[in-house]
């Protein structure tokens, strides 16, 4: 297959490294409207084509076009790739509105074109091994599903906070869990400009299960950590350990009543606590194959585009809460 990149800043290199490394794919075609970037670009991978603007890659005879743009351009593009015909990888999040995202996927269905999004850390060892974990029913019920991810910067220019960092933890939410949340509650606050620089979501399921978001571009620390409990086991992903990112704890509650006693007494339990060993393959490269395989064999990605919609949907839902001082917002 022939493959192009649009959009060279931080992260469309890392999608031409993978698409070159891949056998399955004899050219790569890149641009980007600075041509520095172009110019990096091509002295790393001399064999990539550089071509000068999206319009040539539209004209071209590629398959499929990777996007890695701004958010605020992924709709329009997006369109255009999939109506010259073409497979499109988007990266998260897949668009700014659900409008925008239920469009692309009625697009994509219209001309059969494989629509994927590059939620990268559905692919990752650490996810793919607790998904395993909570298929087989080690972790018995799921009670809740807390994650943390903050650092000091990087600011960014065209979303806030929540569109930046969220989409990371709500996507790796809805691959582990087959339930999906039905309402979301969020605050959040700016320190420098208009956008949120800090927030915090509550995602509320039918049921007692709950979900809970903190992002953060002002933290001393860079954290990355979610911790998921249930009622047999509870798991803790800690993403910033060089070993061991997943471990799953032998740890709980049970409640007990006793003849005589006639109010209840809750037991802890704490038992061993295990490391998985986990796939090193790299995510992105897990990504590329699977983007690869949708339009070979003519199956559904992993990150396809209702997944991408689910997270927007979300995000919206959670801006709009954040404007609302943090009131419950009923998701679609």
């Amino acid at each position: 297959m022939k493959i192009a990149v649009v959009g060279l800043g931080y992260w469309g290199p890392n999608l031409v490294r993978n698409f070159s490394a891949s056998d399955r794919v004899s050219d790569v075609l890149c641009c980007d409207l600075d041509r520095e970037r172009v110019k990096k670009l091509v002295v790393k991978f001399p064999h990539v084509q550089a071509v000068d603007s999206f319009d040539e890659i539209l004209a071209s005879n590629c398959d499929a076009v990777g996007i890695a743009t701004p958010i605020s351009q992924h709709h329009s593009m997006g369109m255009r790739v999939l109506r010259h015909g073409k497979h499109l990888l988007v990266e998260k999040p897949m668009a700014i509105s659900s409008r925008e995202c239920e469009e692309l996927v009625r697009c994509a269905e219209d001309h059969k074109r494989v629509l994927m999004v590059d939620h990268t850390f559905l692919y990752t060892g650490a996810v793919r091994k607790m998904k395993d974990i909570i298929e087989r029913g080690d972790v018995g019920d799921i009670y809740y599903f807390d994650s943390v991810r903050v650092n000091l910067g990087l600011f960014q220019h065209d979303v806030n906070v929540i569109w930046d960092l969220a989409p990371h933890d709500l996507s790796i939410m809805d691959f582990m869990l087959a339930q999906k949340p039905v309402a979301v509650s969020a605050v959040g606050v700016n320190h420098y400009d208009h956008m949120e620089d800090m927030a915090y979501l509550a995602l509320h399921f039918e049921g007692k299960m709950m979900a809970h978001v903190h992002v953060n571009w002002l933290a001393p620390v860079k954290i990355r950590r979610i911790l998921i409990g249930g009622s047999k086991k509870m798991i803790v992903y800690d993403d910033m350990e060089p070993s061991e990112k997943v471990k799953v704890y032998d740890s709980g509650v049970k409640v007990v009543t006793r003849e005589g006693i006639y109010k209840t007494l809750v037991e802890y339990r704490t038992g061993d606590m295990f490391a998985p060993k986990l796939d090193q393959s790299e995510a992105l490269g897990l990504v590329v194959k699977d983007f690869l395989d949708a339009i070979e064999l003519g199956r559904k990605p992993v990150a396809d585009g209702e997944t991408g919609l689910r997270i927007v949907r979300i995000l919206e839902a959670a801006e709009l809460s954040v404007k609302k001082g943090g009131a419950k917002v009923h998701l679609q």
